[in-house]
């Protein structure tokens, strides 16, 4: 998380991660979802939380999944179809269900396929938001495999390069690989240049907006520093032609194809309906797993010790960072800004809940 959308010290709760969890449970099973589902689903929340992916965690994701439940948009007790299968893949219709609990269970069924034939890949087509990819790609990690998650955004906010107009979402992607001694390789990004629950985050932490996030209603990529504006379109990874926005721009059209044309939703602005790709390799189907783990402990360790450049105290690698972080926050607690801990006495007076924080 960069240092702009930290919580400011002044405003700061720290929850521990058994009462935020209690919680986040609590409000999906008024909600009306089945006891496991809402385990699931704040065990994806608060996984994101203690590893400072707060853009998908508790503050920004949980009133929006409230308000989906409400609207009816959000099935709570959805079917989990499997409409097309083989060996090693899948197609499920997620019954229009919440993703914190519809994606662990399509990676459950990728696990299975990889553990007999080396490799599953299962897509899922109508089903809400994803939370945070590595959370799904992290399940794998445990059978000895490698996971692969991607999800389209179902509503377009990301202009193509030198578009006027959006077409994708911020089509997240994450990859993760396991070490035997070090934290794993864990690589989770948005294809475009700021996840949307960002722009959330700096009106909350009142940071601004750096120049090259976001495009203005025509399209143009906004190059100054400005405060978080009410409408905006988001610009690919890369931000313009030049630095390389047609990068991020091909990496979110594939995850649109994986993830919606394969699922059969078409594009993901046609249909408007999020899709997920998810994947399972099984280490050993390609070489010695203990191998590969001790293998990738000396690679992580090497990337580690990069010398750094002037000004920088050391290198990191994807999953690092998280897993220190995670570290301190099941010792310290998760700060939470004492707008999220207020949001939490209203909807717990609105469902007849209460949540005692300290």
């Amino acid at each position: 998380m960069l240092e702009r959308f930290k919580v400011p010290v002044a405003d700061r709760v720290y929850v521990p991660d058994p009462q935020m969890r209690a919680a986040a449970e609590a409000i999906f099973l008024a909600m009306g979802l089945a006891e496991e589902d809402a385990r699931r689903a704040a065990d994806v929340l608060i996984f994101n939380d203690l590893r400072g992916v707060e853009t998908h965690g508790v503050s920004n994701m949980l009133r929006s999944y409230v308000d989906g439940y409400r609207s009816g948009a959000l099935n709570p007790r959805p079917e989990f179809v499997i409409e097309r299968e083989t060996a090693t893949t899948a197609t499920v219709h997620g019954g229009n269900g919440l993703g914190l609990h519809v994606a662990p269970r399509a990676m459950e069924l990728a696990i299975a396929k990889a553990r007999e034939f080396g490799m599953g890949a299962v897509g899922v087509h109508h089903v809400g938001h994803m939370g945070g990819a590595g959370y799904h790609a992290m399940l794998p990690l445990p059978h000895d495999m490698i996971g692969v998650a991607m999800s389209t955004s179902g509503r377009p906010i990301v202009v193509p390069t030198w578009g006027a107009e959006p077409r994708l979402g911020t089509n997240p992607i994450a990859w993760a690989a396991p070490a035997e001694t070090m934290p794993p390789f864990v690589f989770d990004i948005g294809t475009s240049q700021i996840a949307a629950n960002k722009m959330r985050l700096a009106r909350r932490v009142g940071a601004k907006v750096a120049p090259g996030w976001i495009a203005t209603a025509d399209g143009t990529p906004v190059m100054e520093e400005i405060d978080p504006p009410e409408q905006f379109f988001i610009l690919p990874l890369g931000a313009t032609r030049e630095l390389g926005s047609h990068k991020g721009y091909g990496l979110g059209a594939v995850v649109d194809i994986l993830g919606s044309v394969l699922t059969g939703l078409g594009g993901g602005f046609i249909s408007g309906i999020p899709g997920y790709h998810l994947m399972a390799y099984r280490i050993d189907a390609f070489t010695d797993a203990a191998k590969f783990k001790r293998d990738m402990d000396s690679w992580l360790r090497g990337l580690a010790a990069t010398k750094p450049a002037p000004g920088h105290e050391r290198v990191v690698y994807a999953g690092l960072l998280e897993a220190e972080e995670e570290r301190r926050r099941l010792e310290e607690g998760i700060p939470y800004h004492t707008e999220v801990i207020d949001w939490f006495r209203r909807i717990g007076d609105e469902l007849g809940l209460s949540f005692d924080f300290t």
